[in-house]
């Protein structure tokens, strides 16, 4: 684990910092439906990051980056990051908050939808091939011209340890309603919102005695995360190939031991099974989400033996969709 986590174990400094950072963000509802759990044979709580601010849960992990460098260093130049939308367009939003210059890096594939939130949230745009190695290239080359500081959307430790926020603002909802969770889902892609709810899940079990146990939801058609937990090692994706466009990228050397260390389990879902568990949410809870932000419930859905009488909180982790241009799968 990156020494950046170390005075964080301290469940005292963890919480003070959880408190400043919402200062900064919205707190978002947690949702419960009887005709879900009937259907499911679970209680499940939702944790509704798509009401966040910049509608996802990357304001959370943005957001304790720009606190550190604000609070501990001088105010940066520009602030820079590659992004297939959301995580850019928290960024953007934050950084105008603090009059910061920002640019983000975005495929030349990418939702013209969330690219257009980007410009609209006062961000820059640079377009780039949409594999990873063109994103990380595009960013370095900005960070050495320019002398912008690259927040990254989920191999940083400040911004990992932001997005453990939503569960620890989950849990603590729960636990002063006497609602005792068993486990807590995330969708996984780049490995951020896994790290930081595994982390902040592991300091709670601590000092309360707790056995929550965490797990994620990937797409079958971009299962890098799952072969890497199951293989111990990061494992690459080629060519990936799903609806959920910000579960496309891959895990990285800070985020992939805390997964490795926190998670109990990573299953797979199919883009169909994704689809209908963003339909059963907008039916049942009138949800708009996103397809990246299904996959824990869908997990749920699919996984009914290994689920079955529990209590699990879901991070419904955004809910920028481009609801004329989408059959429910941007």
């Amino acid at each position: 684990m990156d020494p950046y986590f170390i005075p964080f174990l301290n469940a005292e400094v963890l919480e003070y910092r959880y408190r400043e950072l919402s200062k900064f963000l919205h707190k978002t509802p947690i949702l419960t439906s009887k005709s879900i759990n009937s259907e499911c044979g679970t209680s499940l709580f939702f944790k509704c990051e798509n009401f966040q601010k910049s509608g996802a849960f990357k304001m959370r992990g943005v957001s304790n980056a720009i606190y550190e460098l604000l609070k501990l260093k001088n105010k940066p130049k520009g602030i820079v990051a590659h992004s297939s939308g959301n995580h850019g367009q928290a960024l953007a939003w934050a950084a105008k908050q603090h009059d910061i210059q920002c640019v983000v890096v975005m495929p030349r594939n990418a939702s013209k939808f969330k690219k257009k939130a980007v410009l609209a949230a006062g961000g820059e745009i640079i377009e780039c091939d949409s594999n990873i190695s063109s994103r990380i290239s595009a960013v370095k080359k900005i960070c050495e011209t320019s002398g912008f500081v690259e927040i990254h959307p989920s191999n940083q430790p400040s911004v990992i340890l932001g997005q453990g926020s939503a569960a620890w603002e989950l849990m603590t909802e729960c636990h002063k309603n006497n609602i005792k969770l068993s486990h807590i889902g995330v969708p996984i892609g780049g490995g951020g919102l896994a790290a930081g709810t595994g982390f902040a899940v592991s300091v709670w079990n601590k000092i309360h005695d707790s056995s929550i146990k965490v797990f994620a939801g990937e797409p079958i058609g971009a299962d890098d995360a799952y072969r890497s937990f199951y293989s111990g090692k990061i494992e690459h994706n080629k060519d990936p190939k799903t609806i959920a466009d910000g579960l496309r990228t891959e895990l990285g050397n800070i985020n992939f031991p805390i997964i490795q260390k926190t998670l109990d389990a990573i299953y797979l879902v199919s883009d169909t099974e994704i689809l209908e568990g963003q339909l059963k949410l907008a039916e049942r809870l009138k949800l708009i989400i996103e397809s990246n932000c299904s996959p824990p419930f869908s997990v749920v859905c699919k996984e009914r033996q290994i689920f079955n009488n529990k209590t699990i909180g879901i991070i419904l982790s955004g809910g920028n969709i481009d609801l004329r241009n989408s059959a429910w799968g941007s």
